[in-house]
């Protein structure tokens, strides 16, 4: 039975300034939902943030701006996006992707208790799996995550099991594979930009000269990673029904992909037809850190959570990030938020 939840919910979104947690606050609103948004703006824009957003400019982190905001604002669920996420990074510089990822995060759990918030929606992700000894991965796959990133995201799933079982916290954790694509009015904008369709995007705009492939000797068809992409307007509408279902599943984890298998190579391929522009390319080495293959199997979000990756035809998704790429030459450039409280503030 579906738990039915009252559309005025006030959600509190970390990390609402990023590509994905913009998104789904931009979905959130267009559902009836109250948004107030924590962003520090380390790598997100205050241009992303929407004008009905209730911004509060900090880290997620600070005792002292959870505790401001709790009081402030009866927050009934925390969606929770805000994280050092470059897995290349993690890699050199581990140190960042736990404190951000791990302590703070568990700052966040410890405000939500106090305050009477026991209601979670965890942005996880496919690189806690490692190298896949299976596809495509359910929920059941051994999690051997092969870089630090993938690491603290595992790390913090388990937090959350304990904080189910000893404090009542509700959660779902969704492990998203690629993230792609944009909405009408929102997009992917990283600095400096290291995803490879808005490289690719870039390119056949004529605002790159060539575009990098990183390997080319995996044990995949073509020799290029292999790689689920899934829209991220499907990702914001998972959000929306994984908190919509928190009483059903008080505890749940759930992979979030196509369950298609796309190489570096198609990609390029693709957003070429769509653009009909040619796309100079050249072969680096492996990065560290990268499997060869991540492919979803969606079966249990489709089944219970009756989530469907709709957007996410591969043609569908690169004509939306072709689009908004086009009309945004300069990303987000330096376009103003609407910035209601700071940290700080009285």
């Amino acid at each position: 039975m579906t738990s039915i939840v009252r559309e005025q919910l006030t959600v509190l979104v970390t990390g609402a300034a990023g590509y994905v947690g913009s998104i789904t606050s931009e979905q959130l609103l267009a559902n009836g939902f109250e948004v107030i948004a924590i962003d520090n703006f380390q790598t997100g824009h205050r241009a992303a943030v929407l004008p009905d957003v209730v911004l509060v400019e900090g880290d997620f982190g600070s005792r002292e701006l959870l505790e401001r905001v709790f009081r402030a604002h009866k927050v009934d669920v925390v969606l929770h996006f805000a994280a050092e996420t470059t897995i290349e990074t993690s890699m050199a510089d581990p140190g960042p992707y736990f404190q951000n990822n791990l302590v703070r995060g568990i700052s966040l759990l410890d405000a939500m208790l106090k305050h009477g918030c026991r209601s979670l929606v965890f942005s996880s992700t496919a690189a806690l799996f490692g190298e896949p000894v299976r596809t495509p991965i359910d929920e059941d796959h051994p999690a051997q995550p092969i870089n630090p990133y993938g690491q603290s995201k595992l790390m913090f799933e388990q937090v959350l099991d304990w904080y189910h079982r000893c404090y009542d916290l509700r959660f779902t954790a969704l492990r998203y594979f690629n993230a792609a694509g944009a909405s009408q009015l929102l997009g992917e904008d990283h600095r400096p930009e290291s995803h490879l369709l808005p490289l690719l995007c870039d390119a056949a705009l004529g605002r790159r000269d060539s575009v990098k492939i990183f390997g080319r000797d995996y044990a995949t068809p073509d020799g290029t990673c292999l790689r689920d992409y899934i829209h991220v307007l499907d990702l914001a509408d998972a959000h929306i029904l994984a908190l919509r279902h928190l009483d059903v599943h008080p505890n749940g984890k759930f992979n979030l992909g196509a369950g298609r298998a796309v190489s570096n190579l198609e990609l390029l391929r693709t957003v070429e037809q769509v653009s009909g522009a040619t796309i100079e390319f050249e072969f680096g080495p492996r990065r560290a850190g990268d499997p060869a293959v991540l492919v979803a199997s969606p079966r249990r979000a489709v089944e219970r959570l009756g989530w469907s990756p709709r957007h996410s035809a591969l043609d569908t998704i690169v004509e939306s990030a072709l689009h908004w790429r086009g009309r945004h030459s300069d990303g987000y450039g330096s376009g103003s938020g609407s910035v209601v409280e700071r940290a700080g503030a009285e």
